[in-house]
């Protein structure tokens, strides 16, 4: 069964920075396709990040030029680094494969990142 433990959020103030960190296993974490995902209150779930085996990126135009995804194969893990946070990226944030197979099936318990004055 696929576990994603995701860590590293808080709180944090507008234009501040945060990492976050996402440990998959359960598969062979290499084969696939990683993205970042974040639901704020009152949203639906959104993918704003996500990055192939082959380390290509693509981001949500919300937060180009601003999030970085990547991912270290070895540790089964996906990162996000955020930076010049903004208000509107409070939110939980989780990480799912990105697939035309669709998400796996479990999610982790989410990271808050609350951004505030």
């Amino acid at each position: 069964q696929v576990q994603l433990v995701e860590s590293g959020g808080g709180l944090v103030q507008p234009g501040g920075s945060l990492r976050v960190s996402c440990k998959v296993s359960g598969t062979i974490f290499g084969i696939w396709a990683m993205g970042w995902y974040r639901q704020a209150p009152g949203k639906q779930r959104e993918l704003v990040a996500s990055i192939t085996r082959g380390l290509n990126t693509n981001y949500v135009d919300s937060v180009k030029g601003r999030f970085t995804i990547s991912r270290d194969n070895a540790k089964n893990t996906v990162y996000l680094q955020m930076d010049s946070l903004k208000f509107e990226d409070t939110a939980v944030y989780y990480c799912n494969r990105v697939s035309d197979r669709g998400a796996f099936d479990s999610w982790g318990q989410g990271t808050q990142v609350t951004v505030s004055s």
